[in-house]
């Protein structure tokens, strides 16, 4: 039953209130999804419940497949006009359809890895500090079958609002966990049967002709100051060769890892 909200300040949708400045002060323990093909995704396969959907009214009709897997699963659904939409939230809601859900705690990064049989590939970050970059990366994890990411204590939140909904899901369905420092990162692969590859231009390894180990944790850090030299030094150097023009994206660069890695992975299989 789709619950209909005509007032503002209706306690039902209080945690949809003031979006932008949530943003910057947290939610206790929730996050916000945004969008048909998010929702989706956080309903048919996310790890992480939802508490409630909120949509426009004028979008009810083409969302009525949704809505029922949301009332399957429990999940609260309210309408609300768009004029009161924009209102709860602070700004307007141009997708008109937007979920809260819950956090849930996060695994500790040794019994994560341990978690993990069989041939694997796990994705470090190391002060990924923009959203748009984590969205992205946990885009590729999701989409070549990463099966966890690890961030260190420097790197921002994969359930920002904006991190999500780059993306489009895939922070809430790869597994991932903090690591405090970074440097830890290549004793706790090891202990868990990992190599890890750290990419740098400076690497020994050229990608393309990398016949990746069964289990790798793949360290990628932020753009400009990239890895720290005394964590490259722990591990196996990895790096794509450029033309005369060192830039790559670091959100780029993890789908070409990925994807060469799951496609090694997959040809072993085979």
């Amino acid at each position: 039953m789709v619950e209909r909200i005509a007032d503002p300040d209706d306690p039902r949708v209080e945690p949809y209130r003031f979006v932008r400045e949530r943003d910057l002060v947290g939610r206790d323990g929730r996050f916000v999804a945004e969008g048909q093909v998010v929702i989706e995704v956080a309903l048919a396969r996310g790890r992480f419940p939802l508490e409630s959907l909120l949509i426009a009214d004028d979008r009810l009709a083409a969302q009525q497949a949704l809505i029922a897997r949301a009332e399957e699963k429990g999940v609260p659904v309210y309408a609300a006009a768009p004029v009161v939409m924009d209102a709860i939230a602070g700004f307007p809601i141009h997708r008109g359809l937007v979920a809260i859900g819950r956090r849930t705690a996060e695994p500790e990064a040794r019994t994560l890895l341990a978690g993990l049989d069989g041939p694997a590939i796990v994705v470090g970050l190391v002060g990924i500090a923009n959203h748009d970059n984590m969205g992205g990366i946990f885009r590729n994890a999701a989409a070549f079958g990463a099966a966890a990411v690890l961030i260190d204590g420097g790197s921002c939140d994969p359930l920002y609002r904006k991190a999500i909904r780059v993306s489009v899901g895939g922070a809430l369905v790869v597994p991932f966990t903090r690591v405090g420092a970074a440097a830890d990162l290549p004793a706790l692969a090891a202990a868990a049967g990992f190599e890890t590859l750290a990419l740098t231009p400076a690497g020994d390894d050229v990608l393309a002709r990398l016949d990746p180990p069964a289990r790798s944790l793949v360290l990628l850090g932020a753009e400009g100051p990239g890895l720290p030299a005394d964590l490259i030094a722990t591990a196996r150097g990895v790096r794509i060769p450029m033309a005369d023009f060192d830039s790559l994206n670091v959100a780029t660069t993890s789908g070409i890892v990925l994807h060469h890695l799951a496609s090694r992975r997959d040809a072993g299989r085979g």
